[in-house]
């Protein structure tokens, strides 16, 4: 029997699962007030979906509100659209505008790797779709418990081969991300997922259903029984250690590449034609979503009829339907002239589309299944009203022990030529070309640059060669140590990377991934990353334009290391003049480094992978000096002065230094001053190396100085020797070097 509303008016005792579906008793009790009646089946569903703390942020809201009150106008202005979209846009000059956003599927890639990453790189797609634009490549932030764990070897090789296996589908490159290991994330990989688009400025589409009497159109894939209860439920529950991966497979989607390419073709001859009035994609909460949030950003009611949704599974009742998270679906707005050229649109690519519904002249989302009304809600206290929690937050009782616990006793080795080898070896410092090797970097032929250069590279326009550069980056140890100093070490990294590509750094998405928001501990952690990074922006003067918020990453009471992953994006006015990461082959061209070298191993990879120390203070971090890293090195790409540049991070100079030569396949001398340890293997901030052009050593030198960024000479490319050479210490053959830095993840995977 169908769940009516006049049926749940005439049985108010009837009770409810709602705490199976994440409601508490509170909310449960409040959507009876909004109500004034017990919910139907289908209402439940749609609330519990839409309130769950994946769609209604509502443990974070209170804190996100900070990254409102700390952005200028003048850093507004850089935006054409914001937080509370479906994702950031912001014009990038030429009449170009690009949108890019990073998001989480984490729990699902759990439970179901090859799924759970593959719908998660498919979801953020659709996101940049329903702007208005053509996405144009990805980017994958991946983090791993104990690399020879033995669950490890489970979830990799499945997310990874999800990754690649939805993207290369697509015919999206793969441009750039991280894999990192640590023991807190056993048992709850993080799989962030960022996709980046370009449409010209005047295309740019948003999520509202206006006018009355335009029809609410569904088209794309049919409806199915999957990824039910994949955010009220899974996005929101933390794992135990005996959690079987086969539990909830149910509340993972299945995705299907070949229908989503076909749907990006078909929207975006739909937005090229003029037809469409709003757009929404159908990810998380499905057609809970896409309703609501349509109707809520409208001006008026909508009407559906959810019978006509076309489905894939018999039997479904309207509370399965409205909360199927069935990927590869769209719900646009469309007025009643252009429904037929619309239809016309989707029968030419072989699109299923229904028109579901209409939009009303009142205030209510009415849903009726077969005759019988089955929702009747206000839309704004399905998507914009939901529950707001001022959680306990409390610092956490150990810290001021963790941050006293320094490495500075940590015995430091003698043999620092082998010490290189060693760290360039360790998992989180080796080559991910294993990983990279399964994505397709170079598909469409735009690739500018992608993964193991510092930054991901793409031009957007062929005529003029304009692009964009994108790096993610995030260090979960730096964050533990110190989240307010921590989140802005992310960002740091993530702008200097883009600079170092020659890439002027405009704008910030971030994907705030933490363990539960009911230990205070927790939101002592959040609070204070929100506010390192809403703060690092307004100094940087660089917009924050949209994001994600994923906790409960935890297995039982152990949470993740907190990881605010940061994307920077950066804009370059002709791609051919980037800036390469590897040395190239001209003998003699000046190695530099730039910025200040200080004793700083507190949450240093030597640190973590040599003596398992997590302890101590977290590199400083000078953004004004990052600013003006920044500007230089954009200035030595502009004026030709630079042929190389590679940031400095985790590993120090000699991580540096190994990859510069190893991916420019070139030798280089190296000589150093002071203590060598501290010289190759400290992670101060702010420091980049760079090969410059013997003619341009002066000019290029000069300019440093003259803007007073602290420079020093510390080699010069040697492509003869086929080695590393560090004076005083000896050299490191780059084959024996290749050896250690590759061999690393085929030894744990292949």
């Amino acid at each position: 029997m169908i769940d009516t509303v006049k049926n749940a008016e005439n049985t108010p005792d009837q009770e409810q699962p709602y705490r199976e579906l994440g409601l508490k008793d509170d909310e449960y009790a409040r959507i009876r007030e909004i109500l004034q009646r017990r919910p139907t089946d289908a209402e439940l569903a749609m609330y519990s979906v839409m309130w769950s703390e994946h769609c209604s942020y509502k443990s974070s809201k209170v804190h996100l509100k900070y990254f409102g009150e700390t952005t200028t106008d003048e850093m507004r202005s850089k935006m054409l659209a914001g937080i509370g979209e479906n994702a950031g846009v912001v014009d990038v000059g030429d009449g170009w505008a690009v949108t890019f956003k990073v998001e989480s599927h984490n729990h699902p890639s759990y439970v179901e790797p090859y799924q759970g990453a593959a719908t998660g790189v498919g979801g953020i797609v659709r996101d940049i779709l329903a702007m208005g634009a053509r996405p144009l490549a990805v980017m994958d932030p991946l983090r791993f418990g104990r690399p020879d764990a033995a669950d490890t070897r489970r979830v990799l090789p499945g997310i990874v081969a999800g990754v690649g296996g939805y993207g290369n589908c697509l015919g999206l490159p793969n441009i750039g991300g991280e894999v990192v290991f640590d023991e807190s994330y056993q048992g709850n990989p993080l799989v962030n997922a960022l996709c980046v688009g370009a449409m010209r400025v005047e295309d740019l589409h948003l999520a509202h259903a206006s006018g009355t009497g335009n029809k609410v159109i569904l088209y794309g894939a049919r409806t199915g029984l999957d990824g039910i209860g994949g955010v009220s439920v899974l996005a929101s529950e933390t794992f135990d250690d005996s959690a079987g991966k086969r539990k909830k497979l149910p509340s993972v989607q299945v995705g299907d590449p070949f229908t989503e390419k076909v749907l990006i073709e078909c929207s975006l001859e739909l937005f090229e034609k003029g037809i469409v009035v709003g757009i929404q994609d159908l990810g998380g909460a499905g057609l809970s979503c896409a309703t609501s949030e349509l109707a809520s950003a409208g001006d008026g009611g909508m009407h559906v009829y959810l019978e006509r949704v076309p489905l894939r599974a018999t039997g479904m009742t309207p509370a399965e339907i409205l909360s199927s998270e069935s990927q590869e679906r769209m719900c646009a707005v469309v007025e009643p002239g252009n429904v037929e050229a619309f239809m016309e649109v989707c029968r030419k690519w072989d699109v299923i589309a229904t028109e579901i519904g209409e939009v009303t002249d009142g205030d209510r989302l009415v849903i009726t299944y077969h005759g019988e009304v089955v929702v009747d809600v206000p839309p704004r206290t399905v998507a914009h009203e939901g529950p707001v929690y001022h959680r306990p937050i409390q610092r956490p009782a150990d810290q001021d022990e963790l941050q006293a616990n320094t490495p500075d006793s940590l015995p430091r080795p003698e043999n620092l030529l082998e010490l290189v080898k060693t760290m360039a070896a360790s998992p989180n410092l080796a080559s991910k070309k294993w990983v990279t090797q399964q994505y397709d970097r170079y598909v469409r032929g735009n690739t500018v640059l992608a993964q193991p250069s510092d930054g991901g590279m793409i031009r957007i326009d062929e005529e003029t060669h304009r692009g964009v550069a994108l790096s993610t980056d995030c260090n979960g140890r730096y964050t533990k140590l110190d989240p307010y100093e921590g989140a802005k070490l992310a960002l740091a990294e993530a702008y200097r990377n883009v600079a170092a590509t020659g890439a002027t750094p405009v704008a910030v998405t971030n994907c705030l991934n933490f363990g539960s928001p009911e230990d205070p501990g927790v939101m002592w952690q959040f609070e204070q990353a929100v506010k390192g990074l809403a703060d690092g922006c307004a100094e940087l003067g660089i917009p924050v334009t949209g994001g994600n918020v994923s906790f409960y990453n935890q297995t039982g009471s152990t949470a993740i290391l907190p990881t605010p992953v940061v994307g920077v994006l950066g804009v370059i006015d002709d791609v051919r003049r980037r800036i390469p990461t590897g040395i190239g082959a001209e003998a003699g061209e000046t190695l530099l480094l730039l910025g200040e070298t200080r004793e700083e191993f507190g949450g240093s990879e030597w640190a973590h992978h040599v003596h398992g120390h997590l302890g101590g203070l977290p590199p400083k971090v000078d953004l004004q000096r990052e600013k003006l890293l920044g500007q230089v090195l954009v200035a030595g790409s502009r004026d030709g002065m630079v042929s190389a540049a590679h940031d400095l991070s985790e590993g120090g100079l000699a991580q540096a230094l190994v990859e510069t030569c190893l991916i420019g396949e070139t030798g280089a001398r190296v000589f150093l001053e002071g203590d060598l340890f501290t010289a190759l293997f400290s992670e101060s901030a702010g420091r980049v190396l760079v090969a410059v052009p013997r003619t341009e050593e002066q000019r290029f030198t000069d300019m440093c100085t003259a803007r007073a960024l602290p420079w020093r000479k510390v080699g010069v490319v040697d492509p003869e020797s086929n080695a590393l050479e560090i004076q005083g210490l000896g050299e490191l053959p780059l084959d024996e070097l290749r050896e250690a830095w590759e061999g690393t993840l085929p030894a744990l995977f292949d």
